[in-house]
């Protein structure tokens, strides 16, 4: 079995995702994603991943879950 990339692209999925690799590893990456289905259909999947945790994040919890949380939080603390 030849590596055409496939491990290194699978092991910087997430810091490409999060663009947290230099420009000449994101390229290198990119450029494989462009001609790997497999990697590209991972891609895509931690893509649309990432964007429901993103939003996700965006959404506020009610309120008085968030007083019953920093109760109990407070609680623990004194003890």
């Amino acid at each position: 079995m030849t590596d055409c990339g496939c491990e290194k692209a699978k092991k910087a999925l997430e810091e490409y995702l999060h663009n947290e690799l230099c420009s000449t590893e994101a390229a290198d990456i990119r450029e494989h994603m462009a001609n790997c289905v497999d990697c590209s259909d991972e891609l895509r999947v931690g893509q649309v991943l990432t964007e429901a945790v993103q939003r996700a994040c965006d959404e506020t919890a009610p309120e008085d879950l968030r007083a019953e949380v920093l109760m109990k939080l407070r609680s623990m603390q004194a003890h």
